[in-house]
């Protein structure tokens, strides 16, 4: 039997959540504004540059968080190593993700460059289609960096330094804006792209975020990193260590492909209800986006603590990190279930000045008041399995509860129902509630294996 987490634990966990957590909500905001600078300053040009870098992110930003979800199973493997206080491992983990990264990234940059193929198939309107295609082009030079950065960022974090991240991610984000412009505008003998031009600066940005985090890595003399170099001594791929990372990580990949592209359909499954009830979708959604950016960071950070104990066979100090961390899930839920409630006009205000639409739009946010807590719940329990290696199983119920429950329940309840857009958020809200049940079962399930195995092998160990 476990005893309850006591107010002491409680507060020690919750002070290396924070410590955690906090750096890694700025990252997220800060790649999550990459997409809004571009937005802005295509839209600056003309509203065709803007539909076009809305259509070419749209094929590259489902790619991205897959090909993102798979190396960041780096985090919990490096997290165990550390749990089991075998540093030495480290660098060898990183390595193998590395040329793992290498081979998604090429992979990457070839889908990219091929994905104008299938503008006409999407029914994307011709005027539209030069643009995007110009804009993937210049962004595919970017997959092979985003995918090396992606197993740097998960090395600093699983060794408890995300700061390092978050600097870099500012000073990317910064320089995103006068590379745009100066794409955008041909500036300094460069050609002038138009909003194509954003992605040309988008591939330069993860470059220089890439080599500044490499750079970094290589010569800090922080404890955390210099007790495990990774760059001296580089090993050859390691088919057993690669094979370890992608039975990991394509489960996570996968999975958060499916929740991105759930989210994406909403547009599209609302679109027949006119441009006022998509508008409203949107305006919505991009509330509970910004808002999302929290409960995932606190989910990255339970991965990192969790792998740790996890390593350490701790199955008491997992129960307590867990507890902390669903904790802090529900207040910080009811926090921003509060602010929605409190600040509804505010905040379809900051998206439009289109009376109807920001009417539409309060109304939808009243659905993203449950939205919190069960979007905020589950993705924590994700998180807490990720770190005890648990990625499979949780794939299949992200399958079943986005793409056979609530997609089909949302087109049905919008195109076949007299509700409305709303339709399509009550679905969202019945997927994510059965994901929560769903998860912590799986949970439950796995510290009850966890708690035999373990006791099973301090058995034969004393004897």
């Amino acid at each position: 039997m476990v005893s309850p987490i006591s107010f002491v634990d409680f507060k020690s966990y919750s002070l290396r959540l924070g410590i955690l957590a906090l750096p890694i909500l700025v990252t997220q905001f800060c790649q999550a504004a990459l997409g809004v600078v571009d937005a802005i300053m295509a839209g600056q040009v003309s509203a065709l540059d803007l539909a076009a870098v809305a259509v070419g992110a749209g094929i590259w930003l489902p790619l991205f968080l897959l090909a993102t979800g798979i190396l960041i199973a780096t985090t919990p493997l490096i997290g165990q190593a550390i749990g089991q206080n075998n540093h030495a491992n480290v660098p060898h983990i990183t390595q193998q993700s590395l040329w793992t990264a290498a081979v998604i990234g090429i992979i990457g940059f070839v889908i990219v460059n091929l994905a104008p193929n299938v503008l006409g198939v999407m029914g994307v309107p011709a005027n539209i289609q030069p643009i995007a295609t110009q804009y993937l082009h210049g962004v595919s030079f970017g997959f092979p960096a985003l995918a090396i950065y992606a197993v740097l960022r998960s090395y600093c974090e699983a060794v408890g330094r995300p700061e390092p991240v978050t600097v870099i991610s500012i000073i990317g984000l910064l320089a995103d804006i006068p590379l745009n412009y100066i794409f955008i505008h041909g500036l300094f003998g460069m050609p002038e792209m138009g909003g194509a031009g954003c992605g040309v600066a988008t591939a330069i940005v993860l470059w220089i975020n890439v080599i500044l985090l490499a750079t970094y890595t290589a010569f800090t003399k922080r404890e955390q990193f210099a007790s495990t170099r990774f760059f001296l001594g580089f090993t050859a791929p390691n088919r057993v260590q690669i094979t370890k990372l992608l039975k990991l990580g394509l489960p996570i990949g996968i999975s958060i492909f499916f929740e991105a592209s759930l989210f994406s359909l909403g547009a599209l499954v609302i679109s027949p209800l006119g441009e006022l009830a998509t508008a409203s979708h949107q305006v919505a959604l991009s509330v509970t986006s910004q808002l999302f950016m929290i409960p995932i960071s606190i989910a990255m950070a339970l991965t990192i603590m969790v792998s740790n104990r996890f390593g350490e066979k701790n199955l008491t100090a997992v129960r307590h990190v867990q507890a902390t961390g669903l904790i802090w899930t529900v207040i910080i839920a009811f926090i921003s279930m509060l602010g929605i409630w409190l600040f509804r006009p505010q905040l379809a205000a900051a998206f439009t000045d289109n009376v109807e639409v920001r009417a539409q739009a309060m109304h939808l946010l009243i659905f993203a008041l449950a939205y919190q807590l069960f979007d905020g719940w589950q993705v924590n329990v994700a998180g807490i399995l990720r770190g005890m290696q648990d990625t499979t199983v949780p794939m299949w119920v992200t399958l079943f509860c986005y793409w056979i429950v609530a997609l089909p329940a949302g087109i049905y309840l919008v195109r076949y129902t007299n509700v409305g857009a709303q339709g399509f958020w009550m679905a969202l809200i019945a997927g994510l509630f059965l994901s929560s049940i769903l998860l912590t079962l799986r949970l439950y399930y796995q510290q009850k294996r966890l708690h035999a195995h373990w006791t099973a092998e301090a058995t034969e160990v004393s004897r």
